[in-house]
């Protein structure tokens, strides 16, 4: 059996052995959570983006690093059953990069195998250093993508941004974007992106916040949220380091009031319970961590005083 064959076998076999043992997971809606014996949550909470009203599901999907697959393997196999679990658990927000290796491939793939592109509000970037290359890459982009159109385009890291938030603007006037925006992840870009905020007119922008990463929190959410911008958060598990710093520590005793039953639903909860925050995008390739992030944007938020006490307790 040649390789590639071989991928493929492997790909299906798996994705045949998910379905079997996860047949009560795909039946019917609010039959997620069944095969673990659990009651099915509520749905997914949402928040509206402020230039436009639109609600948003706030549990979305990143794709860095966890999507870049190669398609036809038993790691993209997985991502069938991912995908299928955040569709028809209410989630809608998936966002990528031309960066992030074969990810736009993948995402694209992976929506026109279940035809899920009309319930996805697929956001992408712009990470180029001229006219030429940002429109170059826009064209490659769609492409990998398979689609005409995106929901979200943002300059990758403010990069450049003074000539292609312009360009991303003319797309929006051509109908091939609906928003426009600009992302960064670390506390270097907040200054920058405060600034931004000031003096341009944005309908999204995306920053890192966690339990233990907290700045974003002092100017630029408060800010966002004045301006009426909405806010995708990354990096909300500060890429798998905190799970290192839980890994033998037990939920707080008010964990079940606020609906949490795992590390991954308390990190999320965090970020969501900001009033600024519209979204909050974890990546993950498997399929009982897409369901468990699920979980997260249900319930009730974590009060001021709960959030402060995971901050005290992630800081220290």
């Amino acid at each position: 059996m040649n390789m590639p064959s071989r991928r493929r076998f492997l790909a299906h076999s798996l994705l045949a052995t998910s379905a079997v043992a996860g047949a009560s997971l795909l039946g019917a809606p609010g039959r997620l959570w069944a095969a673990a014996g659990e009651p099915a949550p509520s749905p997914l909470l949402t928040r509206p983006i402020p230039s436009t009203g639109e609600l948003l599901p706030v549990i979305g999907a990143g794709t860095s690093g966890s999507y870049d697959v190669d398609p036809g393997s038993a790691e993209y196999a997985q991502l069938q059953l991912v995908v299928k679990h955040f569709f028809e658990g209410g989630g809608s927000v998936i966002d990528t990069s031309p960066n992030y290796g074969r990810s736009d491939t993948v995402v694209g793939s992976l929506l026109a195998d279940g035809g899920w592109r009309d319930r996805c509000f697929l956001a992408t970037k712009i990470a180029a250093d001229s006219a030429e290359d940002a429109r170059a890459q826009w064209a490659e982009s769609l492409r990998r993508l398979r689609t005409d159109h995106v929901e979200l385009l943002q300059v990758h890291n403010m990069r450049d941004w003074q000539r292609q938030l312009p360009y991303a603007r003319e797309l929006k006037a051509q109908g091939r974007t609906k928003y426009v925006g600009v992302t960064h992840y670390t506390d270097a870009g907040l200054p920058e992106l405060e600034r931004i905020l000031r003096s341009e007119k944005l309908d999204f922008i995306q920053i890192h916040y966690s339990v233990n990463s907290t700045n974003a929190a002092k100017t630029v959410l408060p800010l966002a949220r004045d301006r009426g911008v909405a806010v995708l958060v990354n990096r909300a598990f500060d890429d798998g380091r905190l799970f290192s710093q839980v890994r033998d520590r037990p939920l707080p005793g008010w964990a079940a009031e606020a609906g949490v039953t795992s590390w991954a639903q308390m990190f999320l909860k965090f970020a969501i319970s900001h009033p600024a925050v519209t979204v909050v995008i974890p990546a993950t390739g498997k399929p009982e961590r897409q369901l468990d992030q699920l979980r997260a944007g249900t319930g009730p938020l974590l009060s001021k005083a709960q959030q402060q006490e995971l901050v005290r307790q992630f800081s220290a």
